[in-house]
């Protein structure tokens, strides 16, 4: 073993096992099998140095067709991305060894590549290597590895798209979409469409790929003196079968964790409209950690300049959000009532809280709170108690919102001064 290899038998805080494309422990570039510091099994791939990639948005990415990132160094002698360990075979060995695809096979195959382009634009990457080489088979489903470690769009992923799906139809690279069954010939010539303009979205290639129903591959027929066989009892393979169980109950843990989300960002609003100051300090502080829980172990220093300038971008937007509510609520009132001031003025500040956590564009801290969920929405006998438990605190608290004073504590004078300043206006409207 080289003394360069000897260096590199750890990279961060991972023992390099095994490389995985053939290279030694440690050699330059390439992926090499891991080990963590729990002891999980990792694939780490070493980048060229300068290597300008996002860590915190590639672990936002959640789908059953895309390798969990967990960690990784975009700085540094060397930089790294640190995945999940994915024991499947790429698709270009897979059609070597099997051959093409055809039927239910590329069905799953189209709609999973679709699905797993769709997660990876949500987050506002892209790809920009879609091929055989990436996408790793497994249970017969594809599982997309190495993605955003280069610059790219998302028309370009589209229309790799097209050519991964026309080289598993075909085994060639170079094969012409008339080769391709006519149900799937349409929506793949879109998708290559000269005109990157005139490409769909992954999203709608996603669902245009689900309802894909693709003919079995035709038996040959018999010599016509020849006697006629009976038919061969088929066997379904183990992990065929297990495949669409596993990718629905994966769908059914990711809707799980959305709700406990949802259910969890209701209870963050709820106690805003309660206690407007400290449940707002509590929002800003919960919202900054998450995005920071989002960057890998070796960035925090530079992550907390990244989570809390985040942060701030949405605060002006909050503000305007606490202060129009108000307004609006008591300029209600001209149509008959009165409002109290201080309920005005908390639900102002529950809506500042609303866009803290749900405002478009912002969607980090929501989505590590769905990958802290996950563990737990994947186990049935944990998520009931989960959904029971939270489901309980969101009425408690939204009963308490709607029935509870607030109270503007620790700032008793500010809360003065707001009641008298939304009591004049509300004067003034109905007066006017």
């Amino acid at each position: 073993m080289s003394g360069e290899t000897r260096r590199m038998e750890h990279i961060g805080p991972y023992r390099l096992l095994s490389g995985l494309d053939g290279g030694a422990p440690g050699a330059a570039g390439g992926v090499h099998r891991g080990a963590g510091p729990d002891g999980r099994d990792v694939a780490i791939r070493l980048l060229p140095p300068g290597a300008a990639v996002d860590i915190g948005r590639m672990r936002e990415v959640l789908s059953p067709y895309v390798v969990d990132v967990l960690d990784g160094e975009p700085a540094g002698p060397q930089p790294y991305v640190v995945s999940r360990f994915v024991p499947g075979r790429p698709l270009a060995e897979t059609v070597a060894e099997r051959g093409p695809m055809a039927g239910d096979a590329l069905c799953r195959m189209a709609a999973g590549l679709a699905k797993a382009l769709a997660a990876i634009h949500a987050t506002g990457l892209a790809h920009g290597a879609l091929g055989p080489g990436t996408v790793l088979v497994v249970d017969d489903a594809p599982v997309v590895v190495d993605f955003a470690l280069t610059a790219a769009d998302s028309a370009s992923d589209v229309r790799a798209w097209a050519a991964t799906v026309v080289f598993a139809a075909t085994g060639r690279q170079d094969a012409p979409v008339s080769a391709l069954p006519d149900v799937l010939r349409a929506l793949v010539e879109a998708a290559a469409h000269p005109d990157p303009g005139m490409r769909p979205a992954a999203e709608d290639l996603a669902e245009a790929a689900s309802r894909l129903d693709l003919p079995a591959v035709p038996a040959a027929r018999p010599a016509p003196d020849a006697a006629p066989l009976p038919p061969a009892p088929t066997r379904v393979p183990e992990a065929a079968r297990r495949e669409p169980v596993r990718a629905h109950e994966e769908k059914v843990a990711l809707g799980w964790a959305r709700l406990l989300t949802a259910m969890a960002v209701v209870i963050a609003v709820a106690v805003v409209v309660v206690v407007p100051v400290a449940g707002l300090v509590a929002s800003l502080a919960a919202v900054t950690l998450l995005r920071l829980a989002g960057t890998p172990v070796g960035t925090w220093a530079k992550g907390w300049a990244g989570a809390f300038g985040r942060t701030l971008l949405t605060v002006p937007y909050a503000a305007a959000a606490a202060v129009a509510v108000p307004v609006v609520l008591v300029a209600a009132a001209a149509a008959g009532g009165r409002i109290d001031s201080l309920t005005a003025a908390a639900f102002g500040a529950g809506a500042g809280a609303a866009v803290l956590w749900t405002a478009p564009g912002v969607h980090g801290p929501r989505r590590q709170l769905m990958r802290m969920f996950l563990p737990v929405a994947r186990r049935p006998r944990t998520i009931a108690g989960a959904v029971l438990g939270l489901g309980a605190l969101a009425l408690v608290a939204g009963v308490a919102a709607l029935t509870l004073t607030p109270s503007f504590a620790p700032l008793y004078g500010a809360q003065q001064s707001l009641e008298s300043s939304l009591d004049r206006l509300q004067h003034a409207v109905n007066r006017w």
